[in-house]
């Protein structure tokens, strides 16, 4: 299975959707500085261009991360991955996968975090 073909998953809660159209609507009025959502028709699967920041190796690459919402978000966590090219970095492998492991603090870590 590639990172970009869709495992077997449920449609979202009525919860799940109610919040996501919210984030979206959020996202398009003020996107974080760096990300771009891709537009599609799919509530359930975000692909978010980011930019490398500047002063990084990362200094004008840009990737994609796919964002795929589990039924019942916000309290289970989307799983994010990149799409190929992956950026090299020691939380990152090579398809795509994070490492979130100490790389993330606790708190971003939270169900009731939003996107």
């Amino acid at each position: 299975m590639t990172s970009s073909s869709s495992p077997s998953r449920k449609a979202l809660s009525k919860i799940a959707c109610n919040r996501l159209q919210k984030e979206l609507a959020e996202w398009q009025v003020s996107p974080p500085s760096g990300f771009k959502h891709k537009v599609s028709d799919n509530l359930q699967r975000w692909v978010i261009e980011v930019a490398g920041a500047a002063g990084t190796l990362y200094a004008g690459e840009t990737y994609q991360l796919q964002v795929d919402f589990p039924e019942h978000y916000p309290m289970e966590a989307p799983q994010v991955i990149f799409l190929n090219p992956a950026p090299m970095h020691p939380h990152i492998y090579s398809n795509g996968h994070i490492c979130l492991g100490k790389a993330v603090p606790y708190h971003l870590k939270k169900e009731s975090c939003s996107i």
